[in-house]
């Protein structure tokens, strides 16, 4: 079964204590990369939460935002008595104590109201329910992942089967191109010899026709890539996606069909390696996003 490297997941619990959100999003990348954001004080996790992705996605460049929020409190703000009373001091000596006595204005002035932060204890405490609200995240992901996979699990089958399509013309016309050679070599020897009294051996035209089919010989370059069609179909069937194996067996593809083009000297068989060569390039575009 194929996986897309591109997705999006999320998932989010939210009661009195606090609200959670998470999303991940993937793109296709040759390696696993992850880029985390999280809020404090659960950065201290970003190897835990590493590790969960790790077991869920073997590549691609994942981002996945952690945002953790906790209601307000009385005691979360308190003014800072000190800074206040310097401030007020300062501006009487300047501008006397009425301009002083304007609190609105003294307390927008930094440091004079203090946030403070609810204390968590140990952010491991809070480990349990931060996986299971990530794990649902990765599991949404997986999904849209699979259904990307199946989609392009069936344009690359179709594909594969143009491929063959063209690679069985190709087959067909290789015995062909022997033939033809043969009788453009014969028409074109008893042209240049007629009328000058001249002849030439059949075993000389078997001779060369025989050192031509050697050369334009393609049986073998047919075999493996249809060895290779059906490694390819199997690849694309197998219940781990493989990007790179697909890569890899594509490239092989690619190989005999140019081995084909330079050997075959015939029209129809470059036609039909053009059109390979077309098909097998839209291939290696899907699989570049195949983890």
């Amino acid at each position: 079964m194929l996986l897309s490297m591109t997705g999006y997941g999320e998932s989010r619990i939210q009661d009195d204590r606090w609200s959670v959100g998470v999303e991940v999003r993937t793109v296709n990348n040759r390696h696993l990369k992850l880029n985390a954001k999280i809020s404090d004080p659960y950065t201290s996790l970003e190897a835990d939460f590493e590790r969960l992705v790790r077991e869920t996605i073997r590549r691609g460049t994942v981002q996945l935002s952690i945002r953790v929020e906790r209601p307000r409190r009385l005691e979360d703000y308190r003014l800072n008595r000190v800074a206040l009373a310097s401030y007020r001091q300062q501006i009487a000596e300047i501008a006397g104590e009425s301009a002083a006595g304007d609190l609105t204005a003294l307390l927008s002035l930094p440091g004079v109201v203090e946030e403070r932060k609810p204390a968590t204890d140990d952010p491991h405490q809070d480990w349990p329910a931060l996986a299971a609200v990530v794990t649902e995240a990765l599991g949404k992901l997986q999904q849209a992942r699979s259904d990307e996979g199946r989609a392009m699990a069936s344009e690359l089958i179709e594909l594969g089967r143009s491929v063959s399509v063209h690679l069985e013309k190709i087959a067909g016309r290789g015995p062909e191109v022997v033939s033809s050679y043969q009788k453009r070599l014969t028409e074109r020897v008893q042209s240049l010899l007629e009328g000058k009294g001249a002849t030439i051996e059949p075993r000389d035209l078997i001779r060369e026709v025989a050192i031509f089919a050697e050369r334009a010989d393609i049986a073998e370059e047919v075999v493996r890539l249809r060895a290779h069609l059906q490694q390819f179909a199997e690849v694309i069937d197998e219940p781990e996606s493989s990007g790179r194996k697909l890569e890899f067996v594509v490239q092989e593809m690619g190989r005999e069909t140019n081995t084909i083009g330079s050997k075959a000297n015939d029209v129809e068989i470059s036609r039909g390696v053009v059109e390979i060569k077309g098909l097998l390039e839209k291939i290696r575009e899907l699989i570049q996003n195949v983890e």
